[in-house]
């Protein structure tokens, strides 16, 4: 059988991650002569270069990019575990969860999310970053975040190293001011057909979801606001500026907060929800009690 030296691994590991020898020498405490052995006697383990030279400066190949990919996942599951095992994961050392929320996750959603959090003893203390879904992703990665909620699961084509825990799902209900109840629930879903609605922005993932159902049915409203921020367009609603579409799981609650009317659900236009984390398994307490009680209770 062959065997992998795994300081060697770490070793070229440490190259690619830092950009070069001298930095990773640096790093390591050794000198750039004896790095370099280190890595040589890797590439002839493997049969194969891993760097391209390009003047003074070292570049990871093909076969490199590949050999890097399962270096990140192997010393990133020795840090799993190494975190268990110290028990780091304990209620008594997480005494902060830095949540990441993406843009377009309603935040009535969010605190009905994070609700079981409140209950835990000792309570961590919460720090919420808002941002688009992409640069959550890069804080994550970079240890800026314990956790990110989203409405979508981390995309096969990031280079980032982040893992999604599905949460649930929630089909969407109109939720409309009261002057415009009767005329919307009358004749649902084609009453809007020219009626006047606040959507998401179009490319999201449920304005996407919204047009296709909006062309099956033959429905062309006219479209008053789009916003990204949902909050926005409650707010809009609240006004008696048009109808909107929320999770049926919030949709009373949302009617109740900002005088709206519950029209009719849209079973065939369903969110999910995700949390994302840079470990395999979710760890951090808080983050299991979430997803926990978001399948047992929010979306169960």
């Amino acid at each position: 059988m062959d065997w992998l030296n795994y300081h060697h691994l770490l070793y070229f590991w440490t190259v690619a991650k830092s950009g070069g020898l001298a930095p990773a020498s640096k790093q390591l405490r050794i000198s750039q002569s004896a790095l370099s052995g280190q890595i040589n006697q890797l590439q002839q383990s493997l049969g194969q270069p891993l760097f391209d030279r390009r003047g003074r400066r070292l570049e990871l190949n093909e076969t490199g990019r590949i050999v890097y990919k399962y270096a990140e996942e192997i010393f990133g599951l020795g840090r799993e575990l190494m975190s268990t095992v110290r028990g780091r994961a304990s209620l008594a050392s997480s005494s902060r969860l830095t949540v990441g929320i993406s843009d377009v996750v309603p935040k009535l959603l969010v605190r009905q999310l994070i609700a079981p959090v409140f209950a835990l003893s000792p309570r961590p203390a919460l720090v919420f970053i808002e941002d688009t879904f992409e640069r959550l992703l890069d804080a994550l990665a970079a240890h800026e975040l314990d956790v990110v909620i989203a409405d979508a699961p981390v995309p096969p084509t990031t280079e980032v190293r982040a893992y999604h825990h599905a949460l649930g799902e929630s089909t969407v209900s109109l939720v409309a001011p009261p002057g415009l109840a009767t005329t919307l629930r009358r004749t649902f879903p084609h009453s809007l057909d020219g009626a006047e609605l606040l959507l998401p922005l179009p490319g999201s993932t449920l304005r996407r979801a919204l047009d296709a159902w909006f062309t099956t049915h033959g429905i062309r409203p006219a479209i008053i606001a789009e916003a990204e921020d949902s909050a926005l367009l409650k707010a809009f609603a609240a006004e008696g500026m048009g109808a909107m579409f929320v999770p049926t799981v919030i949709a009373p609650v949302v009617a109740g907060r900002y005088g709206l009317t519950v029209i009719a659900e849209v079973p065939e236009v369903r969110e999910q929800y995700f949390a994302i984390s840079a470990e395999r398994r979710l760890a951090h307490p808080a983050v299991v009690a979430i997803r926990a009680a978001a399948r047992d209770d929010v979306f169960g």
